[in-house]
This record gives C-alpha cells, sequence and structure tokens, in this order.
C-alpha cells in the first residue's frame, strides 16, 4: 500500500486529510500574485495629451476688397520631416539648442504645416482671392517652406515662439512659372509662461506676424 503519510497533505494517525505548511505557503503566494493581478487591472489610464491649434484668427485689418488683388493660388507648405508630425517642439538653447525636443502630454490638432497654411489662406484671403493650385483664374502662386517652428528656450523660466519661413511668389505664363520673387521671414514672440501652454500662445503670435509681413510683402509686389 501507499504510504500516504508521506504526502504533503496528510497530517496524522487519524487519516483526515489537511494542508500542511509548505502548501500553505504556496497557497498564500499564489494568492498574493493574484491579488496584485487584479490591482493592475484597476490601474487608472494614462493621461490623454491636450490639444492645440491656433485659435480664432486676429481682427480683420483690410482696407480693399479682396477682388480688387490679383488671384493667386496657395499651395502646400511644404516642412522639414522633424515638423511632418503632431508634436510641439521646444528646445533648450542654454543645453543642447540642436536637439528639438516633444513635450510628453501636448499636441497640435494637425501638422504644423497644415496650421500655417489655414492661417496663411485665412488672412490672406482677406485681401485677394486666393485659390488652389491649377485653378485657371489663377495668375500667380505662392509656394512656402516652413523652416523652422519651435519653442526656444534662453532659460528654464524664459522662451519664444521662432518661426522662420521661406516664400517663393511664381507667375503662370504660357510657357510655365516664372519666379518673381522670393522673401525670407523670421519672427518671435515671448511665451507668456514656461510650458507647452505657453509655447502654444507664442507660436501662435509669432506665426499671425509672420503672415502680416508676408501679406505686406505680397501687396508691394507690381501687378502685370
Amino acid at each position: 500500500m501507499k504510504n500516504i503519510a508521506a504526502s504533503p497533505y496528510f497530517t496524522g494517525a487519524n487519516g483526515r486529510f489537511s494542508l500542511k505548511k509548505p502548501a500553505w505557503a504556496l497557497c498564500w503566494a499564489l494568492a498574493g500574485a493574484l491579488a496584485l493581478t487584479g490591482c493592475g487591472t484597476f490601474a487608472p489610464p494614462p493621461a490623454r495629451a491636450t490639444i492645440y491649434d491656433f485659435g480664432p484668427p486676429p481682427a480683420a485689418t483690410a482696407v480693399a476688397p479682396a477682388s480688387a488683388a490679383t488671384p493667386m493660388a496657395l499651395g502646400d507648405v511644404d516642412a522639414p520631416s522633424a515638423l511632418d508630425n503632431l508634436a510641439v517642439l521646444y528646445r533648450l538653447s542654454y543645453a543642447d539648442a540642436q536637439q528639438p525636443r516633444p513635450y510628453a502630454q501636448a499636441r497640435w490638432s494637425m501638422a504644423p504645416a497644415q496650421l500655417v497654411r489655414q492661417r496663411l489662406r485665412d488672412q490672406l484671403s482677406q485681401t485677394r482671392p486666393v485659390l488652389n493650385p491649377g485653378e485657371a483664374t489663377a495668375q500667380r502662386t505662392l509656394r512656402i517652406e516652413l523652416e523652422e517652428f519651435n519653442q526656444w528656450f534662453e532659460s528654464p523660466s524664459a522662451s519664444t515662439g521662432r518661426v522662420r519661413l521661406r516664400a517663393t511668389l511664381l507667375e503662370t505664363t504660357p510657357n510655365g512659372e516664372k519666379l518673381l520673387a522670393q522673401r525670407n521671414i523670421t519672427t518671435q514672440r515671448p511665451a507668456p509662461s514656461a510650458d507647452a501652454a505657453g509655447g502654444v500662445r507664442a507660436l501662435t503670435a509669432a506665426t499671425d506676424a509672420a503672415i502680416a509681413e508676408l501679406d505686406q510683402w505680397l501687396a508691394a509686389q507690381p501687378t502685370r
């Protein structure tokens, strides 16, 4: 007959079965592991990123009707791969200005190039007809390259929003497009706070300043 007294589930001569101490310890360990697993199920979800855009456009300042100016086509705004995403970027000029860093809990609603184009179209439409590329009535085409769009920290508590773009104005001719003029524009505005929200407000203000400068430049171009 099998020696049941040697089993870890047998306690004595009365023949009753029960758990000895090593088995009880194993049960407690399993119960603890299950409890930890259960607690993990109820862990709070990670915080969602705050979504930003430029907000409402500045008040209209146009004094002439848009129909009085030469119709112009506005193409897509080109941008480097570092700006081809939704990240809100900043740089620490006092530590490593060559490294763009994304805020962990902040995102743009669209890629910066799309936000800039939308803002640019809204503003330029106040002073001239703005069309899409390829439309037959567009006599000129404006192309924009967004070269810089981030928050610069001069110190841990002071930063500015910086925007740098290149504007190229082309004329549509029977023989193709002809270069009329080109302009580099750089603007910066102080951030009201040293965080993502402050950077967004500064970049919005810097973008509006760049568009205002661009609008004046376009208005100064001779008509043909």
